[in-house]
């Protein structure tokens, strides 16, 4: 990895951070409207941006979620698996809108695991749980999309990293 994709990277995080920061009260619950999941997105650009989604992830939950040790194996394995889902299906999808619908709908479902994190620690009923959770998520990512689309033609994702 070069230093500028690093860096990228590293400002990414920050930023996934930071943006959870913002909703902390509102991210860790089983109604999650976490809203720096619409960085998630980034890997409809680029697949390099996975590194810094899962450290943002990674960082956010282990030094503010009040569930730091299911969080970082339940929180953190959901947004790797939902991004390697994602990067293998753009192997088959081109269009940007398209994945980020793809990317959406892959993350809006795999908050089942989360909702089982859920049902664990706090012994939430599982089906609500993630009814709850997936709907935030959804309406995160389908909001999230338009924005990262309008950002990308100014910043254009893309060519960030290398």
């Amino acid at each position: 990895m070069n230093i500028r994709t690093l860096c990228v990277n590293g400002l990414l995080a920050a930023m996934y951070i930071a943006v959870s920061m913002l909703i902390q009260p509102f991210g860790f619950t089983n109604i999650q409207f976490r809203i720096s999941e619409m960085f998630n997105h980034l890997i409809v650009f680029n697949k390099k941006y996975v590194y810094g989604i899962v450290l943002g992830v990674f960082l956010t939950n282990l030094f503010f979620s009040p569930m730091v040790a299911y969080d970082l194996v339940f929180g953190v394995g959901q947004s790797v698996l939902s991004l390697l889902i994602t990067i293998f299906s753009m192997r088959y999808i081109k269009n940007m809108w398209a994945r980020m619908l793809v990317n959406t709908l892959v993350f809006t479902f795999t908050m089942f695991i989360i909702a089982f994190e859920l049902h664990l620690a706090f012994d939430l009923p599982f089906s609500f749980t993630w009814l709850t959770t997936a709907v935030g998520e959804f309406i995160v990512m389908l909001v999230g999309a338009p924005i990262m689309a309008a950002i990308n033609k100014r910043v254009q994702f893309n060519k960030l990293v290398e």
